[in-house]
């Protein structure tokens, strides 16, 4: 595969889920270097965080960033899930705050962005990670498995002890059709029992109706519904897709991930570095 950017520059401003703020997003083509993040409000010259699984930090709820100064960018994991799908090696990403806009909670207005202003093939090739034999990773009951495939494949279940969301499967192939028709509408969900929690610990106080899932013991506040009847694991493929860019790298192979999250997903992607 060929490294890739985006044709020009893109402007985009939304809420960011967990401190309720504004967030200017600016995306700017690079010929090399990575994707990079840039904190327009901190100083220059420390304001920098490249996308490495050496500065993912803090992946308890999502998935993090920060460098040797102590700059973070939190809540990148639906964006950098819309960057893999579309093949985006190569990018500078500027933040007037410290985290990404949470959009609708899903990664589909990312797309969306990055397709109304087109991708730009660049000269270098970037090696894929093939899985030539199983990986596997075991914490619990949580695992992350992964097979030789001619292809990408992602197999994924959830399974909650809760009155209303209960276990969820799926597998599909992950092409960029089959991502923007299945997988990039989904949205990130959380229990109405964890609001309260969140609040007092000054997160999620960017989260409505409008960009997340809330269930509740018998169904979903949201009073338009689902999207999708199993929406919430294909949000967690959605979610471990993003999780995995931090490699940037396209990836050949089956991947199986059972109850999976954040923190075990980089986990994985650092057994699978090397490959």
């Amino acid at each position: 595969m060929k490294r890739k950017t985006i044709n020009q520059e893109i402007f985009y401003e939304g809420i960011g889920l967990h401190k309720g703020k504004n967030i200017k997003l600016h995306l700017i083509p690079a010929e090399k270097g990575g994707i990079i993040f840039r904190r327009t409000d901190l100083e220059e010259g420390k304001n920098e965080i490249a996308l490495q699984i050496d500065n993912t930090f803090d992946l308890t709820r999502g998935t993090n960033l920060k460098n040797e100064f102590g700059a973070a960018v939190y809540t990148i994991e639906h964006f950098l899930s819309a960057l893999y799908i579309l093949e985006i090696t190569d990018l500078v990403v500027e933040l007037s705050d410290n985290e990404l806009p949470i959009c609708d909670g899903s990664s589909h207005t990312f797309i969306e962005e990055i397709e109304k202003v087109g991708i730009k093939e660049l000269d270098e090739d970037v090696k894929e990670i093939e899985i030539k034999e199983p990986v596997y990773l075991a914490k619990g009951d949580k695992y992350v498995i992964a097979l030789p495939y001619d292809g990408y494949k992602l197999t994924y279940t959830i399974k909650f002890d809760h009155t209303f969301l209960k276990s969820q499967m799926l597998e599909t192939e992950i092409n960029l059709e089959n991502y923007k028709k299945e997988i990039s509408f989904a949205r990130t969900f959380g229990f109405d029992y964890e609001i309260e929690y969140l609040k007092k610990n000054n997160l999620a106080l960017g989260g409505t109706l409008e960009n997340a899932i809330v269930i509740k013991k018998d169904g979903v506040l949201n009073p338009d519904g689902l999207r999708y009847e199993d929406e919430f694991v294909r949000h967690k493929m959605l979610d471990i897709i993003g999780d995995l860019k931090v490699l940037n790298r396209p990836i050949k192979g089956h991947i199986i991930a059972i109850k999976a999250g954040h923190a075990l997903d980089i986990e994985f992607a650092n057994l699978i570095k090397n490959l």
